[in-house]
């Protein structure tokens, strides 16, 4: 055993002495004759205070900054590409874009360092609005890595802006493939957008049977994406069959509550053309009962109580609305219309006046619980951040009904 120490000895001394002259060859370098410290730019004042200023959002000292840090050390790649990224943000994207370029000349590159160098250029052109450009890029990160959630994300939006679906669907396959498993079920809903979408340009180029199948498609990926049955409840009735158009629309409002109400018309309609008016009165009385605070479902059966001659009951279901919602404009559009039906009753005027009298008017504003970007109308995708199907409608505080209050 003894003789074997010496050789042991010596062996674990060229261990740690090869760990020693690693860790040397990593931290110095040698430049024009002198040693050069390669973490005395990180180790400088002008890199933290630049951090610092980075993450108060004071870009234009962080820039100062991270210059002063780089002039240490010009070949600190870390610091050219967080240089780089604040002059994108910034809107100077052709100097962003000459930094990043450089950066990718320089020799012996890391894979992970080529990757998010071309990563960082390509968001820069995407900021540039140089679509091509950008596409090019993401696709040689995906080249280099081609499980870079990144990548797949900017370049399914960039398709998703050129309203290129197929692309950017095949791209959200990609990217479903390799996230969480907690985040399967957004990624079928965005899936199940995507297919309503390309059903959508099916049925523009007249392919009715694609874009049937498409619909279905989405539907059976996200039970709840609301577009989807309203499109295909659209598609059948126009080719003559309202009662499937009718199954379509009902199923919106069964899976999706909250959405019923953009089938509403459609359903009226369909109804009276099947010559069953009365299902109507049912779907509604059924989606408040579900849900009482649906100030939606009293505002749509109040107006087809108005046009069946029954002005009095629709002006009840008005004023609950109104407790429900009173900064609708719609709702008050509504009460006005049905008590000049009414032949302005006085004391209905009276109710009127004192559950809304408190109120604050506008049209039902929608907001994006993203990045709350504000719509008067429901979109499915927001236009700011580009997230599907976040929007919901803003609301502020119920009114009293004075009369209740009275009871």
């Amino acid at each position: 055993m003894d003789s074997y120490s010496p050789v042991l000895l010596a062996a674990l001394l060229a261990l740690l002495i090869g760990l020693a002259t690693g860790k040397a060859w990593e931290r110095y370098k040698l430049q024009e004759g002198r040693w050069i410290d390669r973490r005395k730019a990180r180790e400088s004042p002008h890199y933290m205070q630049g951090l610092n200023f980075l993450v108060s959002s004071q870009l234009d000292l962080a820039i100062e900054e991270m210059n002063q840090a780089a002039k240490l050390d010009p070949d600190a790649l870390e610091i050219h590409m967080i240089l780089g990224n604040l002059y994108r943000e910034k809107g100077q994207v052709g100097r962003a874009v000459q930094i990043h370029q450089q950066l990718l000349q320089r020799p012996r590159l890391r894979a992970l360092e080529h990757t998010y160098i071309q990563l960082c250029l390509g968001l820069d052109y995407k900021r540039g609005g140089f679509v091509d450009r950008a596409i090019v890029a993401f696709n040689e990160v995906l080249r280099l890595d081609p499980n870079n959630e990144h990548a797949l994300l900017h370049l399914e939006k960039l398709y998703e802006d050129q309203h290129q679906w197929a692309e950017a669907a095949q791209i959200r396959e990609r990217l479903a493939q390799v996230v969480r498993p907690s985040l399967k079920a957004r990624h079928q809903a965005i899936q199940a957008f995507l297919e309503n979408e390309l059903g959508v340009q099916a049925r523009d180029r007249g392919d009715e049977a694609e874009a049937a199948r498409r619909f279905t498609a989405a539907i059976d990926r996200d039970a709840h994406v609301a577009p989807a049955y309203l499109n295909l409840g659209d598609l059948r009735l126009r080719q003559g069959d309202a009662a499937a158009a009718v199954e379509s629309w009902e199923r919106l409002t069964g899976v999706a509550p909250e959405r019923a109400y953009l089938a509403f018309d459609r359903l009226e309609s369909a109804y009276n053309a099947l010559g069953v008016p009365a299902r109507f009165d049912e779907l509604c009385r059924g989606l408040i009962i579900a849900n009482p605070q649906d100030w939606r479902a009293r505002l749509a059966l109040a107006r087809h109580l108005r046009a069946a001659g029954q002005p009095e009951r629709a002006l009840d279901l008005l004023l609950e609305a109104l407790a429900h919602n009173p900064h609708a404009v719609v709702i008050h559009q509504t009460i006005l219309e049905t008590l000049v039906q009414l032949h302005l009753e006085q004391p209905l005027v009276n109710r009127y006046i004192g559950v809304s009298r408190e109120a604050v008017f506008y049209s039902d504003p929608h907001i994006c619980m993203r990045c709350r970007y504000r719509s008067n109308e429901l979109l499915w995708q927001c236009p700011h951040c580009h997230e599907w199907n976040t929007f919901v409608e803003e609301r502020i505080a119920p009114a009293l009904d004075t009369e209740e209050a009275d009871t």
